[in-house]
């Protein structure tokens, strides 16, 4: 099925007979092929589930992928460059986005191959770019581009709040597993949002950044990122949240090599004021929530499910005990 869609694609695109195709693994929710021509060509076919139940906000998460990338590409060198797309889901072809291949291997896959010298060379190359993203501001509005909970909205607080309500009620819809009520959740998140008001532009944030959407090229002793991919579930908001997913799991704050490339890029150091904390804690809190609800509309197997509670649900407790 999905050849027949990609070659649908590239029909539609005038650019038939690629030389090769070589699906991409590691996404979960598109379906992603690599096409080369034999003129020297090298793009990447993003094609959403032609039928899928998902969360809330992952409504026509291409029109947030495209504008990633049309908002990032001063930094072309790493960022992908769409080709062609389609955002209407009810064209012949269905949704699509066509980009530029961009090279290297992910991070994730090659962590036990760099050395000391590598990872501290790269985790400063990576706060640099993501400093120099976090300085576009959106066009107005907060919240996602694709607008799936509606319009964006005025202030941070506002777009937040209806981010963390619409996976809430995600997870009573598929009966999710959370280690606490929704209705305490819900409570505590309330009780530490006025926080965001001290958000006043709406930057862009990837929110995807942990390693597997990092590519790496290069020689041991010479590594470079060679791309940041997979933007579709990027949102104009506070640039704070992606730290989140630089530092997966992790504390941002014991990262030194990024946070000087991210100084070197802002002009300014980040300082981890208490807002900054806890703001953090409201954003690491929106992604578990994600991961935990996720698990049961993506029907995740026995063994993912087990992971994710093991992992995360610990991870979710600790963030809220800390906003409560």
């Amino acid at each position: 099925m999905s050849v027949d869609v990609t070659t649908a694609v590239l029909e539609a695109v005038g650019a038939r007979g690629p030389a090769s195709r070589e699906p991409l693994a590691g996404g979960t929710y598109n379906t992603v092929t690599r096409v080369t021509f034999a003129d020297g060509r090298d793009w990447v076919v993003k094609v959403p589930p032609a039928h899928t139940t998902g969360l809330s906000y992952e409504q026509r998460l291409l029109v947030n992928e495209v504008t990633f990338y049309a908002a990032a590409t001063g930094d072309g060198d790493v960022i992908p460059r769409v080709v062609h797309s389609e955002l209407d889901p009810g064209a012949p072809t269905g949704a699509y986005v066509v980009m530029t291949a961009r090279p290297g291997r992910p991070w994730s896959e090659l962590a036990g191959e760099l050395t000391a010298g590598d990872t501290r060379a790269l985790r400063t190359e990576f706060g640099s770019i993501v400093g120099r993203l976090h300085g576009i501001t959106g066009p107005g509005g907060y919240g996602y581009p694709a607008e799936p909970l509606g319009p964006l909205s005025a202030t941070w607080r506002e777009a937040f709040t209806a981010m963390t309500d619409a996976v809430l009620a995600d997870a009573v819809t598929y009966g999710a597993r959370l280690p606490w009520p929704v209705g305490r959740v819900r409570e505590v998140l309330a009780g530490a949002s006025d926080v965001l008001d001290e958000v006043v532009r709406p930057a862009l944030v990837h929110f995807d950044l942990w390693q597997g959407n990092l590519l790496v090229t290069g020689e041991p002793g010479a590594r470079r990122i060679g791309g940041i991919v997979d933007g579709e579930r990027m949102f104009w908001g506070d640039p704070v949240a992606d730290l989140v997913s630089t530092s997966l799991f992790g504390d941002p704050e014991t990262d030194p090599d990024f946070l000087t490339g991210y100084a070197a890029a802002t002009g300014a150091p980040l300082v981890f004021t208490p807002s900054v904390r806890r703001r953090l804690g409201l954003y690491r809190s929106y992604l578990y929530l994600i991961m935990l609800t996720e698990t049961v509309p993506r029907g995740a197997g026995p063994d993912a499910v087990e992971w994710t509670w093991k992992e995360v649900a610990p991870r979710l407790v600790a963030a809220l005990e800390e906003l409560a």
